[in-house]
């Protein structure tokens, strides 16, 4: 038989066995041909018994093993037996590798219709969830920082001023850039009706105090909700899929002391720092305008020295105090929650900026209600 020939020969007996014999190399250049012929045998016949006989293999690859694979499953299916006689040891080692049960064709899933009131209740039932979650990390990370607070020697310092590097000094720019354009847009925007009754000179006061006490907190803690609770959510998310977050906890480390305390230190360190910044650019923002109208800067400084206190400006820095700790502490816990998959940690990162954004809405909220019964 030349190299690379293979013959391949049917034969049925009366008992309803149909006895397959392969002669020559089973290779990805000749098992197409023989596939197609043994398939075609067993449509005809539809044994109740297939025999394979491969005493004559000579040599078998892994789209042999394939064929040998599909015969056993075509069976299967059929409610018929399967049987492989004269395989060589090699070869069958190499056939005990697969399960002819993981390749069965996959049954079509009927999807059930689920009721709107259903919908409501699951939906209720995973927020209680995330709820319950969000309280018991909040919770381990309290006691994780008084315990920080405490012993500070313990603290790995270095990744936290590196993630106060990466996560607050490398966010300046685009706070710095989107605080200029909010001042800005702001003061143009409070332009044209104050003119109308000629009040000009109160688009000073209005940007000032917008922005001290409540865009310029704000915008900060959404970019770094956008910015640095993704990335926080994604590293420790990797680390979760790695495993490494395991291997953490059997080496008796605790992962939230050891991950999450540096990089809530940092966000809730840097984030005061960068909200001065977009206040003091927002500020620069409405001064470009103002001077468009014919102002001088000294009337802008004495507008804004008048209508705004250092209770206002301090309002805002206690505010970012608290968006830091959120911002760090959703980031790590949807970090810490990733499941397995592909895609897992893009819905953790997901998760870490439509909830932190959530939460410092809500909470900016709170504040403001706070501040207001208390005449701050």
């Amino acid at each position: 038989m030349l190299k690379n020939a293979i013959s391949l020969k049917a034969q049925i007996s009366g008992v309803g066995i149909l006895t397959i014999t392969i002669e020559g190399n089973l290779d990805s250049t000749t098992t197409g041909k023989v596939w197609k012929e043994a398939t075609e045998a067993l449509e005809r016949s539809s044994p109740n018994k297939l025999v394979i006989d491969a005493s004559k293999i000579d040599y078998c690859d892994g789209s042999g093993i394939g064929l040998l694979v599909e015969f056993h499953r075509r069976q299967k299916q059929a409610g018929g037996e399967m049987e492989i006689r004269g395989l060589k040891p090699e070869f069958q080692q190499l056939l005990n590798l697969f399960d002819p049960s993981k390749f069965e064709e996959p049954t079509e899933e009927i999807l059930r219709y689920i009721s709107f009131p259903e919908q409501v209740g699951r939906k209720v039932v995973l927020i209680l969830e995330d709820i319950r979650d969000l309280i018991t990390f909040t919770g381990e990370l309290f006691v994780a920082l008084f315990l920080a607070l405490l012993h500070p020697r313990r603290v790995r310092w270095k990744d936290a001023f590196l993630v106060a590097e990466t996560a607050g000094v490398n966010a300046l720019p685009i706070i710095v850039l989107v605080s200029f354009l909010v001042g800005l847009i702001i003061a143009f925007q409070s332009a044209i009706p104050m003119r109308q009754f000629g009040a000009d000179i109160f688009v000073a006061n209005l940007v000032a105090l917008s922005m001290l006490r409540e865009l310029g907190p704000l915008m900060t803690a959404i970019i770094l909700a956008g910015r640095s609770g993704s990335a926080f959510a994604a590293e420790l998310g990797t680390m979760k899929v790695r495993e490494e977050v395991d291997a953490l906890t059997t080496l008796g480390l605790d992962p939230v002391r050891f991950l999450v305390v540096t990089r809530t230190l940092a966000s809730i360190v840097m984030t005061p720092f960068l909200t001065i910044f977009s206040n003091l650019l927002g500020l620069i923002g409405g001064y470009v305008v103002f001077i468009s109208l014919g102002f001088s800067l000294t009337t802008y400084v004495n507008q804004i020295t008048s209508a705004a206190t250092y209770g206002d400006f301090l309002g805002g820095i206690v505010k970012s105090f608290v968006f830091g700790f959120l911002i760090a502490g959703i980031g790590c816990m949807e970090g810490l929650r990733t499941k397995t998959g592909a895609s897992a940690v893009g819905e953790s990162a997901t998760r870490a900026v439509v909830a932190g954004i959530v939460l410092i809405i809500v909470t900016d909220g709170i504040f403001g209600v706070s501040y207001y019964y208390l005449g701050i």
